[in-house]
């Protein structure tokens, strides 16, 4: 369960790292790396509303991952 968990954690922030990269983000390391955490828990939410499974590692989750981080990051901007 413990490894699992920070698997996930790895997982976004992979995510959020590859998000900063695609979106130019000027922001640090750690702040893309927290971002895609959040992000991608947001994205795997809303991948599940839309009926989008990505309870396993794969390249469709790191799709998703990113897609959410890349989401977060972009309202992160327009708040701060």
């Amino acid at each position: 369960m413990i490894i699992n968990l920070i698997l996930w954690l790895l997982f976004g922030a992979l995510a959020g790292w590859l998000a900063g990269r695609f979106m130019g983000s000027s922001g640090s390391l750690v702040t893309n790396i927290v971002l895609g955490i959040i992000g991608s828990v947001v994205g795997g939410f809303l991948a599940s509303l839309v009926g989008i499974s990505t309870s396993r590692f794969s390249i469709g989750a790191l799709v998703v991952a990113v897609a959410g981080a890349s989401l977060v990051i972009y309202l992160y901007r327009k708040f701060k």
